[in-house]
């Protein structure tokens, strides 16, 4: 396929490229309170014994045993997605792909079928729900018309030699980006609270679909890594402690 070429994409990548993250890191970490550098022999232990302290931990909110882990993710979303998820920035590094620094190339989002096109309710009471066959054939023309018509006028731009940090202005927010994004699992829960939604949540949240379809890939390379947490986490009303 020739690169010049826009393809249009309805997913979102996320891949842990990177971790140090475990139930025991909560384990060590909350217990040096009371044990001092005897707390250390947590590592070697099995954390199933202790589940309960972390349950303790979580319900009653006591954050800080949770920051001692590290997970890093190579996310590949529309621009629009990273906007909002930048908005996340006490615990959390991240890095992004410079349309400065490189020819950007032309991925961009559309809508796939399962992803609800009409908002009805005015803000904050307001649901999504399925749009007719015709506003889903609307909305995938329009799109993949823009993003045609701005990705060959960025093309030109730079073929007539203009810097790649000003021919970029004219490319639209459904474009892919990409970026590595560092948090620890303390971080990550208050993400996914709020980005996520779920039954079992305390509080609700009315996260915009493409946000939470990173947060729920995330969330299970997550729940792979540290499930003591993540079960305390979800038992807990899915509130970040």
């Amino acid at each position: 396929m020739d690169d010049s070429q826009p393809r249009f994409l309805d997913d979102v990548t996320v891949e842990l490229v990177k971790h140090s993250a475990s139930d025991s890191d909560v384990l060590w970490a909350a217990r040096v309170s009371t044990a001092g550098e005897q707390s250390i022999e947590e590592i070697h232990k099995d954390p199933e014994r202790s589940k309960g302290l972390i349950n303790y931990l979580m319900r009653d909110r006591h954050g800080s045993p949770f920051e001692h882990n590290s997970m890093t993710f190579l996310v590949k979303a529309p621009i629009f997605v990273f906007r909002e998820f930048h908005r996340h920035r006490v615990g959390w590094s991240y890095n992004e792909e410079s349309g400065r620094y490189r020819e950007l190339q032309p991925d961009f989002y559309v809508p796939g079928p399962e992803r609800k096109l009409v908002q009805e309710g005015r803000p904050g009471k307001y649901v999504f729900v399925e749009g007719t066959e015709e506003q889903y054939k609307i909305t995938n023309e329009a799109m993949e018309a823009a993003y045609r018509q701005s990705y060959a006028a960025y093309q030109e731009m730079l073929e007539a030699g203009i810097a790649r940090e000003v021919a970029r202005a004219v490319l639209p927010v459904g474009l892919f980006s990409s970026m590595y994004a560092t948090c620890n699992a303390r971080s990550l829960m208050h993400f996914l609270s709020l980005r996520t939604k779920n039954e079992q949540a305390r509080v609700p949240s009315f996260p915009q679909r493409e946000i939470e379809m990173v947060a729920e890939k995330m969330e299970a390379a997550w729940s792979a890594l540290m499930p003591l947490t993540h079960a305390a986490f979800v038992a807990n009303g899915r509130v970040a402690p």
